[in-house]
């Protein structure tokens, strides 16, 4: 069977690379003129163990297994990959009644994670201030382009094609295939499929709809943005430190991660992109903008959520403030110890009535299977949903 997947972020290789090792013929296309530009290539590289998702959920159970499959492959591959572990701090007495729900779920979803109070966490991070926290064995971090390399390499030698600098511009599904329009060089040419997978991450929305779908929800990005430690400021951390989450906002808050090449990562805060490419303030594209802020879901998300969405836009604004957050974790961090580092966009899938679409989210038809959803932990568990997607083809 041919089959054409849309995307060379981790989850699309993932999938063709799954695919081509079942025996299909697979045609990657990938408007970029690389694989994994865009989340994949602007993420913090960890590997996520499972322990924030309600139990029972897609990403509770993927991310599990996933951060095991995906440190298997990368050590297959020659791909750098290590087992950091993750600790996360209360900072005040009142936020450790949420911490401990943390513990309650990682028994749940069977996450190796222990509670080991100021002591034990002044032991793996001397520089941490806490009143309890928690240690996550599995967690880890990974070079996801390599990743995404050694997948896409998969496919090559599986006798599939990568097709970079190719976009599909609409598609037509009949009973037996689906013709795709795709554009190239400003070229239009008819590709033919017996299945499509679209894994288009940002434009989910947009390939689903040329493709003949209504999406159930519309593509809101969020930008994330980083600040990189200075190498002073390094040496106060060892390895992943993060906060407990706010329960009424759907991110992790700023957190500090070691990096493979040895650097120390601090955020993501997470602010609205007026671009769905939009890694900075500048970047704006007003189809992009107006699609967010005429989607009724946007404006009820927001008002749900107005004192940490101000939080987060107080922390873009400000050095000083990104620095104070910091500071609730490490004290010693202070505001000319961050120097800017690239941000990312993450596609984050909001229904018309304003609730953010948690779990993965797959639309399909008889033909067709679109990832409309897949933000953290997708690239941890990228080779499990590989698996799922696999499943939903048809079988001729």
């Amino acid at each position: 069977m041919h089959v054409v997947v849309v995307g060379a972020g981790i989850v699309g290789l993932a999938v063709a690379a799954r695919l081509t090792r079942d025996g299909h013929h697979v045609t990657v296309l990938e408007k970029e003129r690389a694989v994994a530009v865009h989340q994949t290539g602007r993420n913090s590289g960890v590997m996520h163990s499972g322990l924030y998702y309600a139990p029972g959920s897609l990403k509770a159970t993927m991310a599990v297994a996933g951060q095991r499959s995906m440190t298997a492959y990368a050590r297959e591959h020659g791909v750098d990959v290590e087992i950091t572990g993750k600790l996360v701090v209360a900072s005040t007495p009142e936020q450790v009644p949420g911490l401990h729900r943390l513990a309650e779920r990682a028994v749940a979803n069977g996450v190796p994670a222990q509670l080991v109070g100021r002591s034990g966490a002044r032991e793996r991070e001397p520089h941490v201030a806490c009143v309890d926290a928690l240690w996550v064995e599995s967690t880890g971090i990974v070079d996801y382009t390599g990743v995404c390399r050694a997948l896409a390499a998969e496919v090559s030698d599986g006798g599939g094609e990568v097709r970079l600098g190719t976009s599909v511009v609409g598609a037509t599904e009949t009973e037996d295939r689906v013709h795709l329009q795709v554009e190239s060089g400003g070229t239009t040419t008819e590709l033919r499929a017996d299945a499509v997978v679209a894994c288009a991450g940002l434009h989910a929305d947009r390939v689903a709809r040329a493709c003949g779908l209504e999406p159930t929800a519309r593509i809101v990005p969020f930008r994330g943005e980083y600040y990189e430690l200075s190498a002073t400021a390094a040496e106060l951390v060892n390895g992943l430190v993060y906060p407990v989450p706010d329960p009424r906002f759907p991110f992790l808050g700023v957190h500090l991660t070691r990096m493979l090449a040895g650097g120390v990562h601090a955020g993501p805060n997470a602010v609205l992109a007026l671009a769905r490419e939009g890694y900075t303030w500048r970047d704006v594209n007003l189809r992009d903008a107006a699609d967010a802020l005429t989607w009724p879901g946007l404006w009820r998300m927001g008002a749900r959520n107005v004192v940490p969405g101000a939080r987060e836009v107080g922390r873009s604004l400000s050095r000083r403030a990104f620095a104070h957050s910091l500071a609730a974790l490490v004290p010693a961090i202070v505001p000319d110890d961050l120097v800017p580092s690239p941000a990312g966009v993450r596609a984050q899938a909001v229904a018309r009535d304003g609730r953010l679409v948690d779990d993965f989210l797959l639309q399909r038809t008889a033909r067709q299977v679109h990832v409309l959803n897949a933000p953290s932990p997708a690239a941890t568990c990228a080779l499990e949903i590989a698996d799922h997607v696999a499943g939903q083809l048809p079988v001729a």
